[in-house]
């Protein structure tokens, strides 16, 4: 089997090569991407996300979005290479990496339009930052022990619980959520996912410090958390749920 790059995938790894030598600032490379994923303090990631809007502007930030979306409608190799020369040149993690990899696909699938103008752009350019909410203290990879709940009053939900190992949450504006809606359903379903702004009255964030002293991962509260649509931000029957008058995912 031959691995070798064919001409035209040769000339895409050239291009992403030159662009990044050539605009890669030196002070923000990292040995360890994956280790140091999240920024070890503010200034770091302020210089982190001044380096997503310069790739950004270039067009480098959402390879594989459709282009009405503010992508490149990259396809899957380009993607590939993409990555193995952002490793190669020891670039970080960028700081939107939750929303541009996890939230912004799932809004382009089962998003609502005004899902899309509010919040794509944003993503793109850093502008806003993403937290997951999902792993809970007792809720890891099977989400049938999810126990988070929301309440819906209409227009928006009220939210009681806690969620743990949640990477980036100290510098998060936004948190895409795992929310029990439905306690009488079966325990995989009666599921909603919630984008909620990190700024709403209830949240309480509480660092995680690992033995190394990294601040990757934090413990999110959510206590009486709701408020205006916009804050716990109802996903409509036609949003994220992906389907009419049904909250489970």
């Amino acid at each position: 089997m031959d691995f070798a790059d064919s001409p035209e995938h040769a000339a895409f790894r050239s291009e992403v090569r030159r662009w990044l030598e050539a605009n890669l600032p030196s002070e923000i490379c990292v040995d360890d991407a994956a280790d140091q994923r999240v920024a070890p303090d503010r200034e770091t990631l302020e210089k982190r996300i001044a380096w997503q809007k310069t790739m950004h502007a270039a067009g480098w930030v959402g390879l594989t979005w459709p282009k009405q979306y503010g992508g490149r409608g990259a396809n899957f190799m380009q993607q590939v290479i993409f990555d193995e020369e952002y490793v190669r040149a020891r670039a970080p993690v960028l700081p939107g990496a939750s929303g541009l990899n996890l939230l912004g696909p799932s809004l382009i699938h089962w998003g609502t339009e005004e899902q899309k103008r509010r919040h794509l752009p944003r993503i793109l350019n850093a502008d806003e930052l993403w937290c997951q909410g999902f792993s809970e203290p007792d809720a890891g990879g099977d989400l049938a022990s999810l126990r988070t709940r929301a309440v819906d009053h209409g227009d928006y939900f009220v939210v009681n619980g806690q969620k743990v190992w949640t990477s980036g949450a100290h510098f998060a504006d936004w948190c895409f959520l795992l929310v029990r809606t439905d306690p009488a359903a079966p325990k995989h379903h009666g599921i909603s996912y919630l984008l909620v702004d990190m700024k709403t009255p209830g949240i309480t964030v509480r660092p995680l410090v690992l033995l190394n002293g990294h601040r990757h991962f934090n413990e999110v509260f959510f206590v009486r958390c709701g408020g205006s649509q916009g804050q716990s931000r109802r996903p409509t029957e036609r949003g994220l749920e992906g389907r009419d008058h049904d909250p489970d995912v």
